[in-house]
């Protein structure tokens, strides 16, 4: 049996877990790919900390993850397990990094901005034909937003990254009172994002040229899971199906005026994302009408498949 190797990611929104072994080909091969909504951001751009009960859902899912690692015999040491914005933001993360060292066994990497861009670069563009690039990737998370701008292949390499602090929750707490949110609510979460995206305009110029945008995280796969009616989730579907402007603009508009009662109905949609999702549509919104661009590919190989080939790598 091939080694294995395990990546976990405590995002703002979702805690995740990839199990995986290298194929005959140098590739990845997933053993398990798990999700649980967990919303440890909740509370943070206002208050700067980790609220407790966000802290405790957070670290059971981590200790269920230990289990999942252990059944899988995952061996010691190729385990890489990293927190992003809403730990960066928290002024009491290091108590949170006690504890999910407890549960999981690993002490969670706090990544910069520019480190999480780079490993999600390095998962989205893995398995894409190097003459489809130069690439422009971003994720859009709970709490921040990365871009990264680079090429592939024997020769690629990152020519830019950056973060942003713009995500789902972010928005949505900062901007939703109301359920659906007001429409003058939605113009100010979009001119949020869109002023955000003026970092990109100026600090990445080169985003113009890229061949192929490829678009990371919730947001963007369940945008995608929507247009395409999924009952269920099917990765094979989702994994580099094209997402128009025209068609992130009409799921949008639909998620957009129902009340969440309403929303959840819709095949595609996840419940425990359903109250975060317009605030993540205003910011995929934005990204299409600010980069003008008409079309995206969705991939759901992202930061959990980089940091796997971290590993893979570091032990070549």
């Amino acid at each position: 049996m091939a080694e294995r190797v395990a990546s976990i990611d405590i995002g703002t929104n979702s805690t995740r877990l990839l199990v995986a072994e290298a194929d005959e080909t140098g590739g990845l091969r997933t053993v398990e790919r798990l999700m649980r909504i967990t919303r440890l951001g909740q509370g943070v751009d206002g208050d700067r900390r980790l609220a407790a009960d966000a802290v405790e859902r957070t670290v059971a899912v981590l200790r269920e993850y230990r289990e999942v690692m252990d059944g899988l015999d995952v061996p010691a040491g190729r385990v890489r397990t990293t927190a992003t914005s809403a730990a960066r933001d928290a002024a009491n993360r290091d108590e949170f990094f006690d504890a999910a060292e407890d549960a999981v066994g690993v002490r969670p990497e706090l990544l910069s901005g520019d480190e999480e861009a780079r490993l999600s670069f390095l998962g989205a563009t893995a398995d894409l034909d190097p003459a489809d690039g130069p690439f422009l990737v971003f994720d859009l998370g709970g709490g921040s937003t990365e871009f990264v701008y680079g090429t592939t292949g024997p020769d690629g390499e990152v020519v830019s990254a950056l973060s942003l602090d713009v995500g789902c929750v972010r928005v949505t707490e900062r901007f939703f009172s109301t359920d659906p949110p007001a429409p003058e609510d939605l113009s100010a979460a979009i001119s949020y994002a869109d002023a955000w995206l003026d970092d990109v305009l100026r600090e990445m110029p080169e985003h113009a040229d890229a061949k192929t945008v490829v678009g990371l995280a919730g947001t963007v796969s369940t945008v995608a899971a929507v247009e395409l009616g999924l009952a269920t989730y099917d990765r094979d579907a989702i994994h580099h199906f094209v997402l128009t402007k025209e068609a992130a603009e009409d799921v949008f508009r639909t998620l957009a005026t129902e009340a969440r009662a309403d929303r959840i109905h819709n095949p595609g949609l996840e419940e425990a994302r359903a109250d975060v999702i317009v605030g993540g549509c205003c910011v995929l919104v934005a990204v299409y009408r600010r980069l003008a661009l008409d079309e995206i590919l969705v991939s759901e190989a992202d930061i959990l498949d980089g940091l796997a080939r971290s590993i893979l790598d570091r032990h070549a």
